[in-house]
């Protein structure tokens, strides 16, 4: 029988030894998120897999806030993040850098994630949407690919923090083989 870990036998990193750690080359983008219990669980994943930074763009609301800490659960003070006003041209400015644009969204077109070819020598940056908009037509036409979870229920979508979870484990699972 297997017995459960105590938080103190998980070997984790504090947050000073996680701002040193090489950070996996992937970029979360929060476009126009209400949910700040959302936000707070995507800063919680990007910890989880180390990734690089989260943006925060239009009405996505920022740390400090008590519903964002909640699901967070400090997460905020370990991954490094950024408000940007408008989330098209923090996409522009990432292209110029060399940064490949990723919007997870239904769109015609889209690739499958489980069909999705990940090149592990280039950052990825992760575009996620508002909870009942998606995201933004401007971002998805200025986006290098389309990536689409796939689904097989009677739901038209999974909520944004499920999705994070899904993409980011499933980016970070095919640059780390």
């Amino acid at each position: 029988m297997s017995r459960k870990l105590e938080n103190s036998e998980l070997d984790r990193l504090d947050v000073t030894g996680f701002k040193e750690a090489k950070k996996s080359p992937i970029i979360i983008i929060l476009d126009n998120v209400r949910s700040l219990n959302n936000i707070g669980s995507v800063f919680r994943t990007a910890d989880a897999f180390l990734v690089q930074k989260i943006y925060l763009c239009g009405i996505t609301a920022t740390p400090p806030h008590k519903d964002i800490r909640k699901t967070a659960l400090g997460a905020t003070e370990s991954v490094d993040w950024e408000y940007r006003k408008d989330t098209l041209e923090l996409v522009e400015e990432l292209k110029q850098k060399g940064v490949q644009i990723v919007s997870v969204e239904q769109a015609e077109n889209a690739i499958m994630l489980n069909d999705f070819q990940v090149d592990s020598e280039k950052t990825i940056a992760l575009i996620f949407g508002n909870e009942v908009k998606g995201v933004s037509q401007e971002v998805v036409s200025a986006s290098d690919t389309v990536l689409e979870i796939p689904q097989f229920g009677t739901k038209h979508s999974l909520n944004i923090s499920v999705s994070t979870g899904v993409v980011v484990w499933d980016i970070w699972s095919k640059q780390n083989p």
